[in-house]
């Protein structure tokens, strides 16, 4: 069975940093393409960002570029987002997505596999 559970989340100041993991199991993970999204309440989940089966490519939404980064570690099949200068408008309900394409989709029906969420919470 298919499982990408993430960790990390937490309560931080606005300026703050926070590191994200997303762990696979069950899933070739090394051909895996992976994103994370994110929703807020009464909002719809939106894309954060992707990475590609090497890590070799990456993508972000123009609201985190420059202040987060994503990348992976196919030896330990996770994945991971490191947030910097974080905003009260990043706090929301982070998720880990995979599927199996070459493309870097960052639309949230294109991921098969959904991990839990976590909750991140960026106080002013």
């Amino acid at each position: 069975q298919v499982q990408l559970v993430e960790s990390g989340g937490g309560l931080v100041q606005a300026g703050g940093s926070r590191r994200l993991a997303c762990a696979a199991s069950e899933l070739p993970f090394s051909i895996i393409t992976m994103g994370w999204f994110r929703q807020a309440p009464a909002k719809e989940r939106e894309f954060v960002a992707v990475i590609n089966s090497d890590g070799s490519v990456t993508n972000y939404a123009d609201s985190v570029k420059g202040r987060f980064t994503i990348s992976r570690d196919n030896a330990k099949n996770t994945v991971y987002l490191q947030m910097n200068s974080l905003k009260p408008e990043d706090t929301a309900t982070y998720y880990c997505a995979a599927v199996a394409l070459v493309a870097l989709p960052t639309t949230a029906p294109m991921y098969r596999y959904w991990g839990q969420g976590t909750q991140v919470t960026v106080s002013s």
